[in-house]
């Protein structure tokens, strides 16, 4: 598909897959762009490396969670963000109970990203590893991509609970999670997992390690999105509270 000659400012591209895409001519001013980047290419600089680079200066648990190997790694990368999170909810409660309901440019609220988090760890952990058939809680919140909510039973995609709420699911699935790695030996790690984490994902059996990883990974990097959004939230709350 060609586009050409074409107005697209304010444009928002989500979810879409851009491999190969080639963008020639065009003002790109105050671009911002995030997702799984390789062979970034910017006017004939490769700036993939560098990205990398300077996100793992700014949130060096990256590079702890891909370093992890053996089940050491694993209860010591989970130690790492269990104290992320912690110190990230407290900052976030120093904000208004209304603030963590908003959205900072069209991306998840604060209280949204919590949600997430539990459907990654109902999806990735309890039919996996735990062999549980029916395990998404109703707070659970899949991704704005995912094809069929309907189809994840009990989930309610249109609730609007307190933070309060969220972190008592959060803090059971965290707990989960701790019990899980607190118990892994080097046979559990690559232990295949038959049943599919959710409808529409790969049927093949996962490695219990292949599935901490994404529950981590997710804790990882929306973690760094919150971040992100509540240092916005900060800004408009110091700005209009006259602090």
């Amino acid at each position: 598909m060609d586009i050409a000659d074409t107005d697209l400012t304010g444009s928002t591209i989500r979810a879409c897959d851009l491999t190969r895409l080639k963008i020639v001519d065009s003002r790109l001013w105050d671009v911002s762009i995030s997702g799984d980047l390789a062979r970034f290419v910017v006017n004939d600089v490769d700036v993939t490396d560098y990205v990398e680079a300077e996100l793992d200066r700014r949130h060096p648990e990256r590079v702890e969670l891909r370093a992890m190997d053996g089940p050491a790694d694993f209860r010591a990368g989970w130690a790492t963000l269990e104290s992320l999170w912690a110190d990230t909810v407290a900052r976030a409660r120093r904000l208004p109970e209304e603030a963590l309901h908003q959205r900072v440019d069209g991306e998840w609220s604060f209280v949204e990203t919590l949600r997430h988090l539990v459907f990654a760890t109902d999806a990735w952990v309890i039919p996996t590893i735990l062999d549980e058939p029916m395990p998404y809680h109703p707070l659970a919140l899949p991704q704005t991509s995912y094809p069929d909510p309907d189809k994840l039973l009990g989930v309610d995609t249109a609730a609007r609970p307190s933070l309060d709420d969220v972190l008592a699911v959060r803090a059971h699935r965290m707990a989960l999670v701790r019990r899980i790695v607190d118990g892994l030996t080097a046979e559990e790690l690559s232990r295949p997992c038959h049943r599919s984490p959710a409808p529409g994902y790969p049927e093949e059996p996962q490695p219990v390690g292949k599935c901490l990883r994404v529950v981590m990974n997710e804790e990882c990097e929306h973690r760094r999105y919150a971040v992100r959004d509540l240092a916005v939230l900060e800004g408009h709350f110091d700005r209009t509270s006259g602090r």
